[in-house]
């Protein structure tokens, strides 16, 4: 029975995998990097988890209605590497994002920078800016 049984075992491991693998969703697919967007406002809420962290900012639209964006990050591990910290932000802080328009439509976005009040900046962690530092075939 044993050894029937791992055959089906394995089938299940591998499909489990490969929905895994397809839920996580490259650039491309859901963001265009030809569509800049900056949003300045305030912080209304953070979303440190993974796969991506979340930054959702209250600010006005081009006719000065308030929206709330919900601007997606890299992963927390992108994060910490450059430079964030899970209490960097907080509810209230006047942010600066620089970021790509996401192709379902507007208030949404994929994170380039975050630029606070300080004047510190530090990266999204978006995977379009892994897929710019990719070293080319002949190097």
């Amino acid at each position: 029975m044993g050894s029937k049984l791992a055959p089906v075992l394995m089938c299940i491991v591998i499909a489990m995998t490969a929905v895994a693998a397809f839920a996580h969703h490259p650039f491309s697919a859901e963001y265009d990097w030809k569509k800049p967007v900056t949003v300045t406002g305030t912080v209304t809420k953070i979303d440190w988890t993974n796969p991506h962290a979340f930054l959702y900012v209250d600010a006005k639209d081009s006719d000065g209605r308030q929206m709330n964006w919900t601007l997606e990050m890299g992963s927390v591990g992108a994060l910490t590497r450059a430079g964030w910290k899970r209490d960097t932000l907080k509810m209230g802080d006047q942010v600066t994002v620089d970021a790509w328009m996401a192709k379902s439509g507007p208030g949404k976005a994929n994170v380039k920078s975050v630029k606070m009040s300080n004047g510190r900046e530090l990266a999204g962690g978006s995977s379009f800016v892994d897929t710019l530092r990719q070293p080319k075939a002949t190097e």
